[in-house]
């Protein structure tokens, strides 16, 4: 794998196994995890994506996967916060300072889902500092009093980017629209769904046999966009990526990342992600490698 590529991969899958369409049993998404820390494509791993509701059933389901002694590092877990933000930081709360004194995992971010400036507000305030909040907002209309909200609190944004339904998935305008808004306002920002392909193409929307399909947005495309909107990029040309379906369009190397006539070199896509395009949520961690290997990436 090329350095460009190593370089917008590390650290860009979080582990969402007990969503859908995969929808994993807790032992099952547990024992996946562990696995894929020590896999091959270890250094692509994020965090575990937790409900909050699910943190008991967590606990019995990693005892002897991340026990304190153990050669494993600390497991860092993001958890989805329910309709009570209060009782579920309360639970928080104590999973981290009662589990993790046994168990190597802590909760070290949350996800909250908004609909409006005030809903941000009254939640950053609840929000202790050791937690660091992301804040899912809808993209259909123009998103910006969202993200300047965010901003003026310090968090971070998340986005939607498809689902089980074909119209779970934001247009290429819309999509871009957010990246651009998030660029603009220096607000980090993590996707959830329907990123399990490496490029923009139809594919089918679940694992059952009789699925339907949809067009999809791709993990490069995504990334890409993001790391050029980092860099300056208008939207016009983001969404013009974000729509790219052909492999011949783009080149990695060890020194850069080219789009048509456009490139970032390594030192941007390093910033990029560590500083803005932080992560995207799948249940999936092999597909996205296997899209990767059908393309000779």
């Amino acid at each position: 794998m090329v350095l460009s590529i190593q370089d917008l991969l590390t650290g860009l899958i979080d582990y969402a196994g007990l969503f859908p369409p995969a929808a994993l049993d807790m032992a099952s998404a547990v024992g996946n995890y562990a696995t894929y820390r020590q896999g091959e494509n270890a250094r692509f791993l994020g965090r575990f994506i937790i409900p909050v509701s699910a943190l008991d059933e967590f606990e019995q389901a990693a005892a002897g996967y991340c026990e304190d002694g153990s050669e494993h590092d600390t497991w860092l877990l993001s958890a989805l916060a329910g309709v009570s933000l209060d009782s579920d930081l309360k639970k928080i709360d104590n999973f981290n300072e009662s589990i993790s004194l046994r168990r190597k995992a802590i909760i070290d971010s949350i996800e909250i889902k908004v609909e409006r400036p005030a809903d941000i507000e009254r939640a950053i305030n609840l929000i202790p500092d050791t937690l660091e909040a992301y804040f899912e907002v809808p993209i259909a209309g123009d998103p910006i009093d969202l993200i300047k909200t965010i901003a003026a609190t310090g968090a971070r944004a998340k986005v939607r980017t498809g689902g089980v339904t074909a119209d779970a998935f934001p247009s290429s305008f819309n999509l871009a629209r957010f990246i651009k808004a998030c660029a603009d306002e220096d607000v980090p920002f993590k996707a959830t769904a329907g990123l399990h392909h490496p490029l923009r193409s139809v594919n089918k929307l679940t694992y059952e046999p009789d699925s339907g399909m949809a067009l999809m947005h791709g993990f490069l495309n995504v990334f890409l966009a993001a790391a050029f909107a980092y860099n300056g990029m208008r939207v016009e040309q983001l969404v013009e990526l974000l729509e790219e379906k052909s492999l011949e369009a783009f080149q990695f190397d060890s020194g850069c990342a080219v789009w048509r006539d456009q490139m970032v070199v390594r030192g941007q896509l390093r910033n990029a992600r560590s500083l803005f395009a932080i992560s995207f949520g799948s249940c999936s961690f092999d597909e996205p490698f296997e899209g990767l290997k059908k393309i000779d990436l």
